[in-house]
């Protein structure tokens, strides 16, 4: 599978990049989608996008996208095409409206607005036939996302959906990280919906209470009922405290992950490790989650100690990237080790790594040319057995790597 292409950037010639050099976009960045996350509540406007013709529905299965033959692109249904899953007006009611009516006997099917595509970045099912969707000052195509996973009482109707779009000749793509090949603004769509389709399937219950919850605000929050229609008439359900003095809503989580591509003290190498379970002789930059109450900088340092013994001093922020597997933002830094005893390596901490070592720029710059691939991928043609091997550019790990190679770190001369 060819690389797919990065996000890429306009360009500007700001003071900020005149400064720090130009922004650096990630793989699954860069959505060409406006979100226009303040409609979500507005039922005119999302009865309206859906009802247009030009309206785009992504189907998810078990979180993985509808798409196209060369599976680098997705593939879009209609409004129409999901029917019997939605209904003839899903955005019909009202939240007050919605949750009066709540049932927890009924299966939900879970609605995304993603936003409007008013550049034409993205694939439709329109060819350019029809008007453009308006509402106020905002124009384009409406995207919407739809969990068609079959599940309780919608079990048949997607079922049935399924096979028709499979019939059709598209299929839905295994859309794990070791595969992807999206196109990058495709990509940034298909992680936006993974990331809050997989929210909504992991909360159907109230973390305070444990009763039933209900997806609202176009997919992006969970609510507690106080009623439930289960029985035909509202019934009362059992007290929740997200009801009272706590909010009674849920919000989509996002994890904050540092991962970081430390250099020596005297900048001429860079510090990679490698878990028991990567193929032999593939290496990457560190990483780990951020804890409550931690700085970025705090947890890269803390991180790296305590995987691979290394005392870091200066951390500066390089990129993020959102990584939707599931709902993580990966914070890239560069950071520096401290010298003398700060660059000796020990494993005795943590037992995450099998191995770390520091790499010196020279060989990274010859991996990156010969050795890139991704976890479940073969080593590339020209690759010599027993070389280093590092992450593809679709993972902030190798843009992180690319930079400490490129001297992004080294301040311009004067």
């Amino acid at each position: 599978m060819p690389t797919p292409l990065l996000p890429v950037l306009a360009d500007e010639d700001s003071m900020l990049s005149q400064k720090f050099g130009r922004e650096t976009a990630n793989y699954f960045s860069g959505s060409p989608l406006n979100r226009l996350s303040f409609l979500r509540t507005d039922h005119d406007f999302l009865r309206a996008a859906f009802a247009h013709p030009s309206a785009a529905v992504l189907l998810m299965n078990s979180l993985s996208p509808l798409m196209q033959s060369d599976a680098s692109q997705l593939a879009i249904a209609t409004a129409g095409d999901v029917l019997s899953l939605t209904g003839p007006d899903p955005f019909g009611k009202k939240e007050d409206e919605l949750i009066g009516d709540f049932n927890s006997e009924e299966t939900q099917t879970v609605i995304l607005f993603l936003g409007i595509d008013e550049k034409g970045g993205l694939p439709s099912h329109s060819g350019g036939g029809q008007d453009t969707f308006a509402y106020k000052t905002f124009k384009g195509t409406p995207y919407f996302a739809i969990d068609v996973t079959p599940r309780g009482t919608l079990a048949d109707a997607a079922n049935a959906l399924i096979t028709a779009v499979l019939e059709k000749g598209f299929s839905f793509h295994d859309a794990s990280p070791r595969v992807m090949g999206l196109e990058a603004g495709q990509a940034a769509t298909y992680g936006q919906a993974r990331a809050l389709l997989d929210w909504n399937a992991r909360n159907p219950f109230c973390a305070q209470c444990g009763q039933r919850t209900l997806s609202v605000n176009a997919g992006t929050k969970r609510v507690c009922p106080p009623t439930d229609k289960a029985s035909g008439a509202a019934v009362d359900r059992l007290p929740c405290a997200t009801r009272g003095t706590v909010s009674n809503l849920s919000f989509p989580r996002t994890d904050p992950t540092v991962i970081m591509a430390i250099i020596s003290a005297d900048g001429s190498k860079v510090l990679l490790g490698r878990q028991r379970r990567w193929p032999k002789f593939w290496y990457s930059t560190l990483a780990g989650f951020q804890e409550p109450g931690e700085s970025i900088e705090e947890a890269v340092r803390r991180e790296v100690w305590e995987e691979s013994g290394v005392r870091v001093g200066r951390v500066v922020l390089h990129s993020s990237q959102p990584w939707p597997f599931p709902a993580s933002l990966m914070i890239g830094a560069v950071g520096q080790a401290l010298p003398g005893d700060g660059e000796i390596i020990f494993l005795g901490h943590d037992a995450e790594l099998e191995d770390a070592r520091w790499v010196p720029l020279e060989e990274a710059r010859e991996a990156l040319a010969k050795g890139v691939s991704n976890l479940g991928e073969p080593a590339p043609e020209g690759y010599a057995e027993g070389k280093l091997r590092l992450p593809p550019p679709l993972a902030i790990a190798n843009r992180l790597i690319t930079s400490v190679v490129e001297g992004w770190w080294v301040p311009p001369k004067i």
